[in-house]
């Protein structure tokens, strides 16, 4: 072998290898599809044509009641929080807010509903983050039939259509003047915590993801009964496609972090969550950390285990933030 073509393998060689060590994230989302329907193709889109509802001037920031459309004939209800300090001049980092099972919807994490603790996009605006929290379809002002969705053949599951709709919420922030498109994520509590994994694993314009309370592994969910993931909300083909049984499952949320390798990812597992069981939860960081050494990038993969129950406490808040201001905010 001549010189010129041993010093090129050598040139190539850790190209070579930083590319066999990334995750095949095409492959895990693929898996994820078999439970919730295929994400639909660009052509789906419409142009955004947002419209204001309201408009308050706040102690600090600007609340804009907003919609967007994401679809023909779909529009999502939504809050945009926009710091003062935030200007064309001096782009600011943008967070999706994204809220659990409440009827209230994006009211609460804009600091409406009863609890601080999942007021989110109140606590990041006042950061100087623009955050914007959408409705899930279904809760707070927007309407959404799934089972016309379905007969239409337009999706398989509630989640991926909040996928959709949430990818459509990440256009929306790249589109303002005052945000910088190259500094976005997403937060969440409950179903706003698998609800921001699982719309991470498909953008991965979202740089950093944030989850409260919002996975174990299937096989340690209620001891392995799936039936709370499989209402028309949410996954229903693993009812229908896989029998509830978290052996047949086509995916597991060790799939879903792995496919976040390298960015970051933090997990706050409350060591008495009575909803995603903490053991789970460890199985599940366990089991993606050879993806994120692989890359050299163990330090964006963190999991916080506070002695607290289905909660967002105050020290893991704090925690988060300075998680997320750390990688947003360089």
């Amino acid at each position: 072998m001549s010189r010129l073509v041993l010093a090129l393998a050598f040139a190539l060689a850790p190209t070579l290898l930083r590319a066999a060590d990334e995750p095949d994230r095409a492959a895990l989302r693929k898996k994820m599809e078999r439970a919730m329907g295929p994400l639909p193709d660009a052509d789906r889109k419409v142009p955004l044509d947002p419209k204001v509802v309201s408009e308050e001037k706040l102690d600090g920031y600007v609340r804009l009641k907003i919609t967007f459309a994401v679809e023909k004939g779909d529009r999502v209800p939504a809050w945009l929080l926009v710091p003062n300090t935030a200007t064309r001049d001096k782009k600011a980092p943008a967070m999706l807010c994204l809220h659990q099972t409440i009827s209230i919807g994006k009211d609460e994490p804009i600091g409406l509903g009863k609890q601080d603790s999942k007021a989110q996009a109140l606590h990041l605006v006042k950061r100087g983050f623009v955050c914007l929290a959408p409705d899930y379809p279904s809760f707070g002002d927007y309407k959404y039939d799934f089972q016309e969705a379905f007969k239409r053949g337009d999706y398989q599951s509630g989640t991926m259509k909040a996928v959709w709709n949430n990818m459509r919420a990440v256009d929306y922030l790249q589109s303002l003047p005052e945000v910088d498109g190259e500094r976005i994520g997403v937060i969440g509590h409950s179903l706003g915590g698998h609800n921001s994994m699982f719309t991470a694993a498909f953008d991965e314009r979202l740089k950093v993801i944030v989850s409260s309370c919002g996975f174990c592994s299937f096989a340690k969910y209620y001891k392995g009964n799936l039936k709370g993931w499989t209402s028309e909300r949410y996954m229903p083909l693993i009812a229908r496609e896989f029998g509830n049984d978290p052996k047949k499952m086509p995916f597991d949320f060790s799939d879903v972090v792995t496919s976040f390798a390298p960015r970051a990812f933090l997990a706050v597992a409350p060591e008495k969550d009575d909803n995603f069981e903490v053991s789970g939860v460890r199985d599940v960081i366990a089991a993606a950390e050879p993806a994120y050494k692989a890359l050299k990038a163990a330090n964006k993969l963190k999991a916080l285990y506070p002695d607290a129950g289905h909660d967002f406490p105050a020290d893991a808040r704090k925690t988060a933030y300075e998680f997320i201001e750390a990688e947003l905010k360089k």
